[in-house]
């Protein structure tokens, strides 16, 4: 591949300030050690705060031609280190601030979404300053309950009984000002990864768990993924146009993933669209990715190119 000797210096931007560092830290270095055998001039920036002027002082100190964006959650999926690599004029991987901020944002992503005809849960939001629960009776049990900006499915709970519903809040209450509380779609769990405006094939996947927990998304052992999933082509066209949708609608760039439900009617209902998805050895766009011919070196490549094209463009 001949064209990595033209990317200059590339920082994987990695760690930073959320509550999803760990597996931003895995992600990162997943990367770097990707572009390092591809021999790229990679080097990993560690970022410590979402504080602007600290953040712009470590990149300029690093001298790179091009960002690959690493950070999950707070800061670098909400639009934030996207505005300061905007102002640096650094060319970067993924989408840009405000598709980033919307996507970050369910409630707002899932309005957009809802207007242009897609599917979503049925939900209720609740913020700190107003915790009144009206009757959740319309939604059901069980009930999803769940920060409204986080991902990994960090302060997420499923619960099948009122009494469980109090504790659920308050869990989500500590990682995010607003909470979704949604109805429960009971259904085939299926993601959908788009690469550089194309769909890739459908994964489903089976956790062993109840549901598709953090522990179950980041150990080895504890999730079957079937790649591509066992839809008719019917039914997986209709999938990945949604997701597809989705990805247009929020204006994503490069690549995203959509989880979605697949109800009981063969109906894809959209949770989200995740605009960094994970880069971890069992992360599903990756998988999906290798499934369609293109191998983890070169989905890499692939996504800065797209990133220093964009930038090209720009001016």
């Amino acid at each position: 591949m001949a064209i990595k000797n033209n990317l200059g210096r590339v920082g994987v931007l990695m760690s930073g300030p959320s509550t999803e560092k760990k597996i931003s830290l895995k992600s990162g270095h997943a990367v770097y050690i990707a572009l390092k055998k591809a021999r790229v001039d990679a080097i990993p920036i560690i970022i410590k705060s979402d504080k602007i002027q600290e953040n712009m002082r470590l990149i300029r100190s690093k001298k790179i031609d091009c960002a690959f964006i690493a950070l999950h959650g707070h800061f670098g999926e909400d639009g934030g280190i996207q505005k300061i690599l905007d102002k640096l004029r650094v060319p970067y991987t993924g989408s840009g601030v405000r598709a980033s901020r919307l996507a970050m944002d369910k409630i707002a992503s899932r309005s957009i979404f809802r207007k242009h005809g897609l599917i979503t849960p049925r939900s209720k939001v609740l913020t700190k300053n107003l915790q009144h629960i009206a009757s959740l009776d319309h939604l059901g049990l069980p009930l999803v309950i769940k920060p409204a900006s986080h991902g990994s499915s960090i302060g997420l709970s499923i619960v099948a009984k009122p009494k469980e519903i109090p504790k659920a809040i308050r869990l989500a209450f500590k990682f995010d000002k607003r909470i979704i509380i949604e109805e429960y779609i009971k259904g085939r769990e299926l993601t959908v990864g788009i690469l550089d405006n194309m769909a890739l094939p459908v994964i489903e996947i089976v956790p062993k768990h109840s549901f598709f927990d953090y522990q179950a998304k980041y150990q080895k052992g504890l999730t079957e993924y079937i790649v591509p999933a066992r839809l008719s082509p019917a039914v997986a066209k209709r999938v990945k146009e949604a997701a597809l949708s989705a990805h247009k609608l929020l204006g994503c760039f490069g690549c995203s993933r959509a989880d979605i439900i697949l109800d009981n009617k063969n109906n894809p209902v959209i949770l989200e669209i995740n605009t960094i998805p994970g880069f971890t050895s069992t992360s599903l766009l990756p998988k999906a990715a290798r499934e369609s011919g293109v191998d983890f070196v070169s989905l890499c490549i692939k996504l800065i190119m797209l990133g220093i094209i964009r930038k090209m463009e720009r001016g």
